[in-house]
C-alpha cells in the first residue's frame, strides 16, 4: 500500500534500507503477539507431535518472514517510485500492512500503475517462491513445510486484498490510474476510486455483521475494523482532492504576508520577546541586517536560551539562518510550498526575487483559505 502523510500517531523506527527509513506503528506489536499465538496455535493442532518449545519457535519464525514479506511489498513500491525519479522518505507497518511516504505526488498515470501494481507482484512472487519452497520440502522436512505452507498462502491473500479496487489499497490506485489515463482529470478519477473504496467498505461492514451474527465475535470485529479503514481512508482521499483543487491556480504571491514583522539581526531577545508579547498574532520575525535577509526567528527558538540570557543574546546567534531556510519564488505553484511545508515540517517559506524579500508564506494564511473554502464545499 502507498500513501501520503495522512496516517496519525507515533511510531518506532526500525532501520534505514537504500535511503528509506523503516519503522512501525506501535499497534503492530499487538499484531505480532497476536498472530504468533494463533499461529503457534494451529501449529500444535495441526502438528499434535510437536513440543512446545517446537510449535512456538516456528510460530515466531513464521510471523517474523511475513513481517520480512510485508517490508519486500513496500520495497517494491518504494524501489519502482524512485526508479521513476519518486524519492521515498520512509516504509511505515501497520495493522494492514504498510505505508510508503513518497516526498511529491505522482504526476502521470503510467507511474502511478507501475508503482501501486509492484507491491502485489512481489506478494505473488513471494508466494509462488514459498509454494515452490513448500513442494520441495512437504514429505522430507515437516517444519519447513508447515511454514513455507502458511507463508505461500498468507502472500497469496495479502496480494489478493490488495489489489480489491477500492482506495487506498493498491488495487484502488490501479483503478485510479486507469480511469486518470482514460478522461485524464485525476481529481475525476480520485473521486471515483475513493467511491469505489466505500464501496468496497460497505462489504466489509456487511461481512462483519455477519460474521458477528454467526458469533464469530473476532473475525467479526477484524473484519468490521477493516472496513473502518477503507471508509475513513475514502474520505481522506476526497479531501485532498478538494485540497488539490482549493490551491489549484494560486501561487506564493497570492498568500504571501508582505508585512511580515522584522527584526534587525544586533537586536537582543529580549526586544524580541517585548514585540511578540505586544502582538500575539505574531509568530516570527524575518531578521534582517541593512535590509538584506538573514535569516528568520520563531517564538518557539526564544525557548531554547534562559529567559536570565534575553538581554545579552542576540537575534544572530538564536536564528534560522538564510542558508538553512527554504525559499521560493513569488511564482512558485502553492500546491508544491506546500507539499515542501509538509515534507520538510516548517511553517515560515520566505519569497525572495532576485535576491530581493517580498514576504512570507505562513503556514496560518494557507489554512485560513482552506478553512474559508471547504465550508463551501458540501460533504460527500
Amino acid at each position: 500500500m502507498r500513501s501520503g502523510s495522512w496516517i496519525p500517531g507515533s511510531k518506532i523506527q526500525l532501520f534505514k534500507l537504500l535511503g528509506i527509513t523503516f519503522q512501525i506503528d506501535p499497534a503492530w506489536l499487538i499484531v505480532f503477539a497476536f498472530m504468533t499465538l494463533a499461529l503457534a496455535t494451529q501449529f500444535a493442532k495441526d502438528y499434535p507431535h510437536w513440543s512446545s518449545f517446537h510449535t512456538w519457535s516456528v510460530g515466531i519464525l513464521t510471523c517474523l518472514l511475513f513481517f520480512a514479506s510485508i517490508i519486500f511489498h513496500e520495497l517494491a513500491h518504494s524501489l519502482v517510485a524512485k526508479v521513476a525519479g519518486l524519492s521515498v522518505r520512509s516504509v511505515t507497518l501497520f495493522i494492514l500492512g504498510g505505508i510508503s511516504q513518497i516526498e511529491k505526488a505522482v504526476h502521470h498515470p503510467g507511474v502511478e500503475f507501475l508503482v501501486s501494481a509492484a507491491g502485489p507482484a512481489a506478494s505473488l512472487a513471494l508466494s509462488a517462491a514459498f509454494g515452490l519452497l513448500w513442494f520441495a520440502s512437504r514429505a522430507s522436512w515437516e517444519t519447513m513445510g508447515a511454514l513455507a505452507e502458511w507463508l505461500m498462502q498468507i502472500n497469496l491473500l495479502l496480494a489478493l486484498f490488495n489489489l480489491i479496487p477500492g482506495f487506498p489499497l493498491d488495487g484502488g490506485r490501479i483503478l485510479r490510474s486507469i480511469l486518470w489515463g482514460i478522461s485524464g482529470n485525476f481529481s475525476r478519477a480520485t473521486r471515483a476510486a475513493s467511491i469505489a473504496g466505500k464501496g468496497t467498505a460497505g462489504v466489509f461492514f456487511v461481512g462483519g455483521l455477519a460474521l458477528l451474527l454467526a458469533s464469530h465475535f473476532l473475525y467479526g470485529l477484524w473484519t468490521f475494523f477493516i472496513g473502518w479503514f477503507l471508509w475513513a481512508a475514502s474520505r481522506e482521499s476526497e479531501r485532498q482532492v478538494v485540497f488539490r483543487e482549493s490551491l489549484a491556480g494560486l501561487n506564493a504571491a497570492d498568500v504571501m504576508i508582505s508585512d511580515c514583522p522584522r527584526v534587525e539581526v544586533s537586536s537582543n531577545l529580549a526586544t524580541v520577546n517585548e514585540r511578540l508579547s505586544t502582538d500575539s498574532a505574531t509568530s516570527c520575525f524575518l531578521v534582517l541586517e541593512c535590509g538584506d535577509l538573514k535569516g528568520l526567528i520563531s517564538r518557539d527558538q526564544l525557548g531554547t536560551v534562559s529567559r536570565e540570557q534575553w538581554s545579552t543574546a542576540t537575534v544572530e546567534g538564536v536564528m534560522t539562518p538564510l542558508s538553512a531556510l527554504r525559499w521560493v519564488s513569488p511564482r512558485q505553484d502553492l500546491l508544491r510550498v506546500v507539499e515542501t511545508m509538509d515534507r520538510e515540517d516548517i511553517r515560515y517559506v520566505p519569497v525572495l526575487e532576485d535576491g530581493r524579500l517580498l514576504g512570507v508564506v505562513r503556514r496560518q494564511e494557507i489554512l485560513q483559505l482552506l478553512r474559508n473554502r471547504f465550508q463551501t464545499v458540501p460533504a460527500r
